[in-house]
Parts: C-alpha cells; sequence; structure tokens
C-alpha cells in the first residue's frame, strides 16, 4: 500500500512509518517543511502542497491523521486554542485534499482520544459508548472526530476513528513521565490511584494502526487500548519494580492541580476502556498485560 501520513514527524507517526515500511508498505509523510533532500525514506509532502495540489497524494490507498498540537504542556487558553486549531485544521485540508482526488484512498484513519469518553471509576466504555465528558479532552476528541465525517459523504472511502489510549513508549509517550519520579525515588500513587489508565504499547499502536489499513471489514471507532486497564496505583506498583523503586510517596490531588493546573486532569481522571471493535476484528495484542510491557520497554 502507499499510505500518507499527517503529524508522520512525532513519535507515535515516526514508528508507525518504521513498521510500515518494515512492512513493504510505501509511506509519505505530510509535514509542516519540505524535506532536507537526501534522498531518504520517506518521501514528504508539505500541508501548504496538499492544499494547493491535491494530486500529490494521488495514488494513495490509505491517508492516516494524527496531526495535532501536544496535550502533553499547560493547558492555558491560547494552547487549548490552537490545539483544538492545529486538529481541525490538519483535518480540513485532508478531507478537502480526498473529494479532490479522481481516485480517493480506500482508507483514511482519523486519530482521536479516549478522553471522549469522559472520566469514571465505575463505567467500562467500548466503542458503543457516547461521548460523555464535558472536560477539554472529551470535547476536544468530540470537535476531533467530527470534523472528520466528511469523509463518510464518501462511500468509496472507509472511515476509521482512532481512540488512543495511554502510549508506553521507551523514547517519549506517558510512560518517561510517569517513570521519572521513581528514578528520583518519589514514585507512588497520585491522587486517590483509583483512576484507570487505559495504555497501550507502543508496538501494539503501531500494529493496529497497519491492521485497520489492511482490514477492509474495520470502520467506524476503534479504541486503540490494551484489553486490560489497570488503576493508577497497580501501574505505579509495576512501573516502580520493573526499574527497582519503591512506590511510596502520595502526592495530593490538591497539589497536582495547583502544579499543573488543568492539565492534571490527564493522571488524576481516567478511564476504563476495553478495545471491542479490535479483538471482534481478530487483532492480537502482543503487549496484553501491564507487567509484561513495562518490561519490554525496559528490556530496550
Amino acid at each position: 500500500m502507499k499510505i500518507a501520513i499527517g503529524g508522520g514527524t512525532g513519535f507515535i507517526g515516526q514508528k508507525l512509518t518504521e513498521r510500515l515500511i518494515r512492512s513493504g508498505h510505501e509511506v509519505i509523510v505530510i509535514s509542516r517543511k519540505a524535506a532536507n533532500g537526501d534522498g531518504s525514506a520517506p518521501s514528504t509532502v508539505t500541508w501548504d502542497e496538499i492544499e494547493k495540489n491535491p494530486a500529490v497524494l494521488a495514488d494513495c490507498d490509505g491517508i492516516v491523521n494524527l496531526a495535532g498540537s501536544s496535550l502533553s504542556q499547560r493547558w492555558t487558553e491560547q494552547a487549548k486554542a490552537e490545539m483544538e486549531r492545529s486538529r481541525l485544521e490538519s483535518t480540513r485540508r485532508l478531507t478537502e485534499a480526498v473529494r479532490a482526488l479522481d481516485k480517493p484512498p480506500a482508507v483514511f484513519i482519523q486519530a482521536s482520544a479516549i478522553g471522549i469518553y469522559g472520566t469514571s471509576e465505575t463505567e467500562t466504555f467500548d466503542e458503543s459508548s457516547p461521548p460523555g465528558g464535558q472536560d477539554f479532552p472529551s470535547r476536544l476528541s468530540v470537535k476531533w472526530e467530527a470534523a472528520a465525517d466528511e469523509i463518510e459523504r464518501m462511500p468509496e472511502v472507509r472511515l476509521v476513528k482512532m481512540r488512543i489510549g495511554l502510549v508506553l513508549g521507551r523514547e517519549a509517550g506517558v510512560y518517561p513521565v510517569l517513570k521519572l519520579p521513581y528514578k528520583l525515588m518519589g514514585g507512588g500513587k497520585l491522587g486517590s490511584g483509583r483512576q484507570w489508565m487505559s495504555w497501550i504499547h507502543i508496538d501494539d499502536l503501531t500494529a493496529l494502526f497497519e491492521f485497520c489499513l489492511t482490514n477492509p471489514n474495520v470502520s467506524g471507532p476503534v479504541n486503540a487500548a490494551s484489553p486490560n486497564a489497570v488503576t493508577q496505583d497497580e501501574l505505579g506498583r509495576v512501573i516502580g519494580g520493573a526499574v527497582g523503586r519503591p512506590h511510596w510517596f502520595p502526592v495530593p490531588e490538591g497539589l497536582m492541580k495547583a502544579v499543573l493546573g488543568e492539565m492534571s486532569l490527564m493522571v488524576t481522571g481516567g478511564q476504563r476502556v476495553v478495545p471491542a471493535a479490535a479483538l471482534e476484528a481478530g487483532f492480537e495484542f502482543k503487549h496484553p498485560y501491564a507487567e509484561e510491557a513495562v518490561r519490554d520497554l525496559e528490556r530496550g
């Protein structure tokens, strides 16, 4: 397949590009800046080029849109506006380009987040669960998915909405952030510790993207999260055990709110999510359990 990836220079985009190339696919990375021109794979086009000449995406079999400003920053009103603008703008540009093509791609995968369900310590969410939150991540995810709904007007294009959980990766994602306090001997329960952490190993996430690109029976929302969510307290104990550090230093929720502001919701809130659509379609997780997934990251 020939696949274009919006946001292909980010952490997930780079890992997905590497996986797809290893599998024999051709990848085009969509970036704000042009490539250096050294001839190395993958090829790169800019967002401006796509808007001026959608034909640069001609013959693509699939498009993945991961583009958007990171949530891992203090949520000022200006930052939140940029997070929304960057997501909606990239989606608009890609949907307009797809509509302009004589031969549109067979599949369009729109990134989203499990935050769309809102936070809960008691409910379990699958793809049939409605958006349930009034917090910023939930509202943002609803708008991001809605921006891609224009694709559904094109029956020849299969739309997948990939609702991504907490990504565990060695170099980036949430794992280095969760691991840091343990390296400093200060790891422990955050807030109540009962909040659910619906996580996914980066290798399983990229495998799930490839699975959805190549499996014509998958469409609609897909939860990208391990089948075995854990509470923050449980995940902390796993990380502490893997790095040989104690899980002993509790951090009150009020302190995290004082330090992080509204962004503290990312660690004090949570949702228990199950990947019903992926499992039903036959996807097999390589790292379904947190303890083994963390050990794999530490082996690297």
